[in-house]
């Protein structure tokens, strides 16, 4: 039997919630929210935290370096990249890149039914923002099933 799953007012619902560390976190939430379109939708302390939501149900928690090891990404390295789900992946493409994305790559139509592009934000996060253009069976391209969403 499982265990009922809560909703507090005071932390996101999504499943799976990133946290990315930022310099300066209303700097961050600005970036986010001229870039991709995210809603700021709880403030901690000042220049602390902040969550934010985007889309029918995404989620990212922007947290402030501190002395304790959470910092942000060494200049040239990376270890996550966060996917968006958009609409519009040309105007998502400008809006972020207009906003003061870096572009490391430009939209592209893929063989799996996806467009995508990817930009960096001004702290270093890579973010690959996803359009999809048509239903594509995984075998078709050279992937395998090997569980339903």
């Amino acid at each position: 039997m499982s265990a009922e799953m809560r909703t507090n007012r005071s932390a996101p619902p999504a499943t799976v919630t990133p946290v990315l560390v930022y310099p300066d976190v209303p700097a961050a939430v600005a970036f986010l929210r001229d870039a991709f379109g995210f809603e700021e939708r709880v403030r901690i302390g000042d220049g602390h935290r902040a969550q934010l939501r985007v889309g029918a149900d995404g989620a990212v928690v922007v947290a402030a370096a501190d002395g304790g090891g959470r910092a942000v990404p060494p200049g040239g390295t990376w270890s996550h990249e966060l996917k968006v789900r958009v609409a519009d992946v040309d105007a998502a493409f400008t809006r972020a890149r207009d906003a003061g994305a870096t572009v490391l790559s430009e939209p592209t139509s893929y063989e799996y039914g996806e467009r995508s592009c990817v930009v960096a934000d001004p702290a270093g996060h890579r973010w690959e923002l996803t359009q999809t253009e048509r239903d594509v069976d995984p075998q078709e391209w050279g992937g395998v099933a090997v569980g339903p969403w």
